[in-house]
């Protein structure tokens, strides 16, 4: 079973953005799209959890 805590991949992006994540499949941050404004239609996932996602994504490369 997958972790719908307040974590992604890492990142505390809070319960209902991981929770919308893994509603959509998503499991990693390597498996979001390039472009994290496309998460924006999803219920839970605000500015702030796109935001954090980018820095997180940024500090990996």
């Amino acid at each position: 079973m997958i972790d719908r805590g307040p974590d992604f991949d890492g990142v505390r992006i809070g319960r209902p953005a991981t929770g919308a994540l893994i509603d959509a499949g998503y499991r990693t941050i390597g498996d979001l799209p390039k472009d994290l404004t496309e998460l924006r239609h999803l219920h839970g996932v605000g500015p702030s959890a796109i935001r954090r996602l980018t820095e997180a994504r940024s500090q990996q490369s």
